[in-house]
């Protein structure tokens, strides 16, 4: 079992360390178009404008209501599909492909910012009206107002429910090997179906998970009390 889980030619250790980037990579590449693109949807949800409104009804919706394997399998083959179709509609001799680590960022990006949505805008509706009306009584623009006083309210209210989502984000990323992305399960499925070893290499993925999340919970612990130093500055 130990040569089995070594490096080199006989062991699997090298393939299921580059999975392990995979995995990391892509969770981290995900989250900031995730939360940037989760606050524009809550901008949108607590607009005064309706139809911003609505949109941003529909958005999250849509993707919190869908499974993310059908998300994930509607953005790398429907919209594949489609493009090859636009593109010989236009009488292009071309063919589309869409890489698996794009289609797994876009996918997964859809599916948090619905979540890291409603998460923002409990923080937001969680600020007192005051704040904004006090910000403005100084003299403060809009843009000053968010920048100097929402914002960092905001980032504080909504930290815990946003570590949640990352956890979750990082274990969303085992979807992608359905798409033939080499990440930490489709690694460790395809060692365990040549060695006969299922309960090895699975029992490895879950302690590299695990040691992910532990790895997680110590940087967002640092977050946390950097986010409440800064508070107490402020």
């Amino acid at each position: 079992m130990l040569s089995l889980l070594s490096w080199g030619a006989e062991g699997w250790l090298d393939e299921i360390a580059r999975g392990v980037g995979v995995t990391v990579s892509l969770a981290l590449v995900t989250l900031p178009f995730g939360l940037l693109l989760g606050f524009v949807i809550a901008l949108a949800k607590q607009s005064s404008e309706p139809s911003l409104r609505t949109a941003g009804n529909i958005y999250t919706t849509i993707f919190r209501g869908l499974p993310e394997l059908l998300t994930l399998f509607l953005i790398y083959y429907g919209v594949q599909i489609g493009a090859q179709q636009l593109v010989n509609a236009l009488g292009i001799n071309a063919t589309v492909n869409i890489s698996s680590f794009g289609a797994g960022v876009v996918a997964l990006a859809f599916v948090f910012s619905s979540y890291a949505s409603e998460v923002f805008l409990s923080a937001f509706r969680a600020i007192p009206r005051g704040q904004y009306e006090g910000a403005y009584a100084i003299g403060l623009t809009h843009g000053q107002t968010m920048r100097l006083v929402i914002l960092p309210q905001l980032v504080r209210i909504a930290l815990p429910g946003l570590t949640n989502l990352w956890l979750i984000l990082l274990k969303d990323t085992s979807l992608v090997s359905a798409i033939g992305l080499a990440d930490i399960i489709r690694e460790t499925s395809i060692a365990a179906r040549v060695t006969k070893e299922a309960f090895l290499f699975f029992g490895f993925a879950c302690l590299i998970y695990l040691a992910l999340a532990i790895l997680s919970s110590f940087a967002i612990g640092w977050i946390e009390r950097w986010t409440q130093r800064q508070e107490g500055a402020r």
